[in-house]
């Protein structure tokens, strides 16, 4: 197979018109901003991300975590799925004692996981 394609043949880069999800659904923009603002670092963020479709090496920017924008259909399924398990999750921690978060807020996450999750479908 020719350097720079998937397993389907279709060559990633300019002839791929769809917007992807991260496989990490943008958990790594998150930690960064978050060492940002606590400890007043900032690092880069790869230029190149896996997808939640599988592909490999797709720009960042061909990337989205906002449900509106993403057009490829096995990345919004892969968004919708995680999503539900984030929030079957965050109900089985519910109630774990010496949690530092009340059983309120993880209810609330946990709808808003449901929420995006809804998004993505």
């Amino acid at each position: 197979m020719p350097e720079g394609d998937d397993a389907s043949g279709v060559r990633m880069g300019e002839t791929d018109p769809h917007i992807h999800v991260g496989a990490r659904l943008n958990a790594d923009a998150m930690s960064r901003d978050l060492i940002a603002s606590t400890f007043g670092l900032v690092s880069d963020l790869p230029a190149v991300v896996e997808t939640g479709c599988g592909l490999e090496g797709v720009p960042r920017a061909m990337t989205s975590p906002l449900p509106e924008r993403v057009t490829c259909l096995a990345c919004r399924e892969y968004a919708s799925r995680e999503y539900l398990r984030f929030a079957e999750q965050t109900e089985r921690l519910s109630g774990t004692p010496g949690l530092a978060v009340s059983d309120e807020q993880m209810r609330l996450a946990a709808d808003h996981f449901r929420e995006l999750a809804h998004k993505f479908s």
